[in-house]
């Protein structure tokens, strides 16, 4: 970084923050995401950045080599450390490109001409119940696509579901095992598709909760007019909050979890050559699935595993970055981090597998590339996370010091280093990573996820496979205990050292120099994360899901009369109406955009500037409230931060109560 020879050593360091947030306010202005140059210059400067830390970090912050507590731990953390950055490396050269195909999918739009291919559609389901599966089924049947088939692969051979799928008029398999799990229950319906007398072109695979926009294979088919693509992936969206949008009442303000994969890491490894499957909201090629003899059951996470069979066969993923379907995010946090902790099992084992990035095969380098850059997310990511509680403790309660470093030495290099990444990022993303709350994310499933991920390395077989469970009664608060307890104890171990430290001279006493204040700084941040980490761990109940929040004109007829009225939150069972003051347990009748004829509704509760009323459909209206909400294209969420609305649901979070 450039010297700033008139100012001390502190001021310098603090001129290069101030140097980096001025380019950072430049940027948008002369920086265009979708330039593969402009990128590449952006996270160039990012890598250069990372690499004067590391060596930083290397030549002048580490214990000198003794045997002794203090270079174990010095070094340790920074064998983490380098790891990360090394990982961060390679997620750098990913982002450089990105490739957006919904002009080549307009462009090829109906290009089979005349003869419309098949596709059958499979929903794989294991225990999800009638109310999840419903929305599914509709969405499949209300596809702008007549010649197709949809298939319910039932893996817990439930009889209820065979006399739905036949009231519903799509087909219904079941198998007498389980084995090989989803993939397994995905080749059981390919070869009773093999056996019948016309072949499907394509095949497209939902998950259980995931309904398709009506859309969804017009869009992707167009992708296929190139013969050697195997498969179209497309991004996952989300009616619902996931657990920390819900339990920090961020729905609204802040985007989900996964939108940076999907929105950002997608595109831009479609721009290499190494987009991957994720299961549901894929749809691949018959003649390649044939080809290579279906789906792989080496691997838990049998999408990505997919890929990689597909690409050793010599066929393409390529990615849609389009909202085509929505589904459940995980509503609670055990289950949110069980999920995780599942892909990052499967991803172990395909380190470990036939297709691993050493084992002897036809795969390109830039797919093995793909794997190993996966394993080094997994793997580094999380123990990291781990690592930054824990480290600074030991300075507290053993005087060990793990990072010697100055003040003025962290500001210039981690400082410059972090706020330059930061900025980068949010400029190619549109400002989604939050610093608080995206280590929150992470540190939730750091314990569990690190365990799979060495676990799954090093005995890649024998685990259970775990299904994310859906549905069930979300209406009262629950504390999750076990989760919360290593970041309580954590919080009051971090805490305790730094009183002690501070109010018992122990702090000025201990060998620490300069970098007394380092550390203080530190196991001040991890008290702010810890806290958040704790407050996440509370779980909101959850209400009625409001799918259609936006304000739309409805007629509500009563005793004859028409009432044009407002209708600020709608959902499968009730509607909020305003505008209109009538007596409770009045019935009439709702006119609404988009359903037919008109719905039964009574009034159950008045608010304060209107009725709710309890909805009563008929079967075909409620098939129109499903396509209404789920099918019509809109994207479900937000796709980026809004930092007066995250302010403001933040404030109502955990500010005080008005009474």
């Amino acid at each position: 970084m450039i010297p700033f020879p008139h100012l001390g050593e502190l001021g310098s360091a603090t001129m290069h923050l101030l140097l980096v947030i001025g380019v950072a306010g430049l940027l948008p202005t002369l920086i265009d995401p979708k330039r593969t140059l402009h990128r590449s210059l952006l996270l160039g400067v990012a890598a250069l950045l990372a690499l004067r830390y590391g060596w930083w970090r290397a030549t002048e912050t580490l214990a000198p080599l003794a045997f002794s507590f203090d270079t174990v731990a010095s070094w340790l953390l920074f064998a983490l450390e380098a790891f990360a950055i090394a990982g961060s490396l390679s997620a750098f050269l990913i982002l450089s490109r990105v490739k957006l195909r919904s002009d080549e999918a307009d462009a090829h739009a109906q290009w089979w001409g005349a003869q419309e291919p098949r596709v059958a559609i499979l929903i794989a389901t294991y225990n999800e119940g009638k109310d999840v599966l419903e929305r599914t089924i509709v969405g499949a049947k209300f596809l702008r696509h007549p010649n197709k088939e949809i298939i319910v692969c039932d893996d817990k051979r439930r009889d209820w579901l065979r006399d739905y799928c036949a009231e519903m008029g799509v087909r219904y398999l079941r198998r007498p095992t389980n084995e090989g799990q989803k993939a397994g229950n995905i080749n059981h319906a390919l070869e009773r598709l093999a056996e019948d007398p016309v072949l499907p072109d394509y095949v497209a695979v939902l998950d259980a909760d995931f309904v398709p926009h009506r859309g969804f294979l017009s869009r992707t088919l167009a992708l296929f007019h190139d013969p050697g693509v195997g498969l179209v992936q497309t991004p996952q969206h989300f009616f619902n909050a996931d657990p920390i949008q819900h339990n920090f009442n961020l729905g609204r303000s802040y985007p989900d979890e996964q939108r940076f994969f999907f929105d950002h890491v997608q595109p831009s490894r479609d721009a290499w050559g190494i987009a991957f499957c994720c299961g549901t909201s894929s749809i691949c090629r018959w003649e390649a699935l044939q080809d290579i003899g279906g789906f792989n059951t080496e691997s838990v996470t049998e999408d990505f595993m997919l890929t990689l069979a597909l690409q050793n066969g010599g066929w393409k993923t390529v990615y849609l970055a389009e909202p085509l379907t929505e589904g459940l995010a995980p509503e609670g946090l055990k289950e949110y981090v069980a999920q995780r902790a599942r892909w990052c099992l499967g991803l172990m084992q395909i380190a470990r597998s036939s297709l691993g990035p050493l084992a002897p095969s036809k795969l390109r380098m830039r797919d093995r590339w793909s794997v190993v850059d996966s394993m080094l997310f997994w793997t580094t990511t999380f123990p990291f996370r781990i690592a930054v509680i824990v480290f600074p403790l030991l300075y507290w309660y053993f005087d060990v010091i793990v990072v010697n470093a100055r003040l003025p030495d962290v500001i210039s290099y981690f400082g410059t280093y972090y706020l330059w990444i930061l900025m980068s990022l949010n400029l190619l993303s549109r400002g989604i990573v939050v610093p608080i709350l995206n280590d929150v994310s992470q540190l939730l499933g750091a314990i569990t996820i690190s365990r799979a991920a060495f676990t799954g390395l090093f005995k890649p077989h024998g685990h259970p496979f775990s299904v994310t469970a859906k549905g069930g009664d979300r209406s009262k608060v629950v504390v999750q205990w076990r989760m919360m307890m290593p970041f309580l104890a954590a919080f009051v171990l971090t805490l305790s050292g730094l009183l002690v430290g501070i109010f018992f001279d122990q702090f000025a006493t201990f060998s620490a120099g300069e970098g007394k204040w380092v550390i203080l700084f530190w196991s001040l941040y991890n008290l702010v994360l810890l806290a958040v980490t704790c407050l996440a761990c509370i779980e909101r109940p959850r209400r009625e899901l409001h799918v259609a929040a936006q304000p739309e004109r409805a007629t509500f007829a009563v005793s004859g009369r028409q009432h044009q009225l407002w209708i600020t939150s709608l959902t499968m069972d009730t509607v909020r109406i305003r505008g209109l003051k009538v007596p409770l347990a009045t019935r009439g009748q709702l006119i609404i955009d988009g359903i037919p004829g008109s719905v039964q509704a009574c009034a159950i509760a008045e608010v304060e500037d209107g009725l709710r009323l309890q909805l009563l459909p008929s079967d075909d209206q409620r098939e129109a409230f499903f396509v209404k909400f789920y099918a019509e294209g809109n994207e479900p969420g937000v796709t980026q931060v809004r930092v007066h609305a995250l302010i403001k649901d933040l404030t109502r979070r955990f500010g005080p109560r008005r009474r």
